[in-house]
């Protein structure tokens, strides 16, 4: 285990994966990054600019255009950008475009927490510790109707499952990259746990993992 701490924190939408990853990040004093918001960047400079998604040349160069400051969440929130980022994810190439940017990020010192679907398995193979968060579909879909609700949006709870079920199958069954559960992965189920609850669980599964192999807890 030397050299940066490396946590991948894979998961479906809505798992809880993304909260989880960022409070890990400031509990270990990692720096965290949301992969997904790459693919939600390359969508919105795409839709900026009038281009269809689905034009897979097109989202390489978005893709290799991206700058740090694209990454803005406040811009790339919204159903519309998140299936549009699923399409758009689902072109090898833009994977291909993105991946040093993400292992640069996860190879600099002292390590990071990186969310996403495929981190484990492929953009952090090596990862120090993989959690792979889920959750049952039901509650998926609740907790992303409300969260559309606080943002003041008026969402149709069948249309924000329906939406979720296509995501799904669209992560899991692209050619590369698949949403998958690593070999090695530890799985959460936070279906009937909080936030705290599930911070709770996977920060006893890493610091044990870490005191195991001979470093100290870091709190």
């Amino acid at each position: 285990m030397g050299g940066p701490l490396v946590i991948a924190v894979d998961g479906p939408a809505a798992s809880g994966k993304s909260t989880l990853a960022k409070r890990l990040a400031a509990h270990f004093a990692l720096r965290f990054l949301d992969t997904g918001l790459l693919y939600r960047a390359v969508a919105r400079a795409m839709l900026d600019r009038g281009l269809d998604p689905g034009d897979a040349a097109a989202a390489v160069r978005a893709a290799l255009a991206l700058a740090p400051e694209d990454v803005e969440p406040g811009r790339l929130r919204g159903e519309g950008v998140g299936q549009n980022a699923s399409r758009v994810a689902a072109v090898p190439a833009v994977r291909a475009a993105l991946l040093p940017f993400q292992r640069r990020f996860a190879a600099t010192a002292p390590g990071a927490v990186l969310a996403g679907r495929d981190v484990g398995t492929v953009v952090c193979p090596d990862a120090t510790f993989k959690l792979f968060v889920t959750a049952n579909d039901g509650e998926r879909a609740r907790r992303r109707f409300e969260e559309l609700q606080r943002r003041g949006e008026r969402p149709i709870y069948a249309a924000v499952s329906e939406e979720l079920r296509e995501r799904d199958r669209r992560d899991a069954d692209r050619e590369v990259a698949p949403m998958r559960v690593a070999s090695d992965a530890w799985v959460l189920d936070t279906t009937s746990l909080d936030a705290d609850a599930a911070f709770e669980a996977a920060r006893r599964h890493i610091e044990a993992g870490r005191a195991g192999a001979g470093h100290l807890s870091v709190r």
